[in-house]
């Protein structure tokens, strides 16, 4: 089922977090990334056709940016006993064929999503250097078979906004994806979906 980002509110601080990498095992936290002007956090999975359609081309604009400064990184998060296609095994997999040029953490309590309100694949949410949020919502406005090609317009220009000290437009449109998949009786308090 299709749901749209929660949309936390711009100005958030990022909140820590402490991952597995899939592919070396590193635990990445978000101290790993201090030092950068601009971090993404993206919440995606191996079998959302929403993240599908995107993924070639989020990899080539995350290589670009990473060129101007950008850090990202990636969140899987959903329940691998009900849909073990996003097992780390297959998160591993997936990041080496795509070559992601970003770390594929997997959050197996789900606690890093909840608090990050993440609420589908692809969610993003994109930090300034004193990693407050500046933007969440969609990578553009292309959805599977909507006959609308991948721009990735939306974040890059958040991002380039980010990366040259400017203020990213505050008008942000949700993301929209698969519902992000929580184990049973795990979900967060608001979650309405």
């Amino acid at each position: 089922m299709a749901v749209p980002s929660v949309m936390l509110p711009l100005g958030t601080k990022a909140p820590g977090f402490s991952l597995p990498d899939a592919r070396s095992g590193k635990i990445y936290s978000l101290d790993d990334f201090k030092d950068f002007p601009a971090l993404l956090v993206m919440f995606i999975c191996n079998h959302c056709p929403y993240v599908k359609h995107i993924q070639q081309h989020l990899v080539q604009t995350i290589s670009k940016y990473q060129k101007e400064g950008l850090a990202a990184v990636a969140i899987n998060s959903n329940d691998v006993q009900r849909y073990p296609d996003d097992s780390p095994e297959k998160m591993k997999e997936i990041a080496i064929k795509y070559g992601y040029p970003f770390p594929y953490l997997f959050d197996e309590t789900q606690e890093t999503a909840k608090a990050y309100r993440a609420a589908c694949t692809p969610d993003f949410f994109l930090f300034d250097g004193e990693r407050l949020l500046v933007y969440r919502g969609r990578y553009d406005e292309s959805r599977p078979n909507s006959g609308i090609t991948v721009t990735g317009s939306d974040l890059c220009r958040a991002i380039e906004a980010v990366l040259k000290g400017e203020k990213v437009d505050p008008d942000q449109k949700p993301s929209i994806g698969c519902s992000l998949k929580w184990k049973p009786g795990n979900e967060p308090s608001w979650w309405n979906f």
